[in-house]
């Protein structure tokens, strides 16, 4: 599968996941929408959920700020599907839920697709990283057992239930 980071450069080069997993190889940025290629968007404000069916070739993500986050700059071509609820390990987010760093978002969907050495590569990358796999076993295993989006949003409704 093909890693590509729809690269917005607004964030702290020093805390930016993406150029690091850039810098390893890992996944290619691309700094304009007309170079980011087709696949599975990963987008906040997507209607569906992501599930093991939606497995394809290429998955994208777009790294930028939270702060600037809005359903707008997630205009990408392809297949847009939400992650579903995941708590942060990152630093900065750490303990939030849906609060994902890029390399966070990308390994929860490799981990979703049963790509689970894969993901843990990509993490490796970060002296956090291992935490996040960590906080998230459960959720991520039942995740990718589901069949489709209908079973994660069902398997999603039971943690937040739990938080209530």
């Amino acid at each position: 599968m093909d890693l590509h980071i729809r690269y917005e450069g607004d964030d702290d080069p020093e805390k930016c996941t993406a150029r690091r997993l850039a810098k390893f190889d890992l996944a290619e940025l691309h700094e304009s929408h007309r170079a980011t290629p087709y696949g599975v968007v990963l987008n906040p404000h997507a209607e569906r959920a992501l599930s093991p069916a939606d497995a394809t070739e290429t998955l994208v993500a777009l790294d930028c700020s939270w702060e600037s986050a809005g359903e707008a700059r997630f205009s990408l071509p392809g297949d847009h599907r939400a992650l579903p609820y995941l708590v942060a390990a990152n630093p900065v987010n750490f303990g939030r839920p849906m609060k994902l760093t890029t390399v966070e978002a990308m390994a929860a969907a490799l981990a979703i697709f049963g790509e689970w050495e894969r993901a843990e590569e990509l993490l490796s990358k970060f002296s956090w990283g291992h935490t996040f796999l960590e906080l998230n076993e459960e959720p991520l295993r039942r995740y990718s057992e589901c069949e489709d989006s209908t079973e994660v949003v069902a398997v999603q409704q039971e943690y937040l239930d739990r938080g209530k």
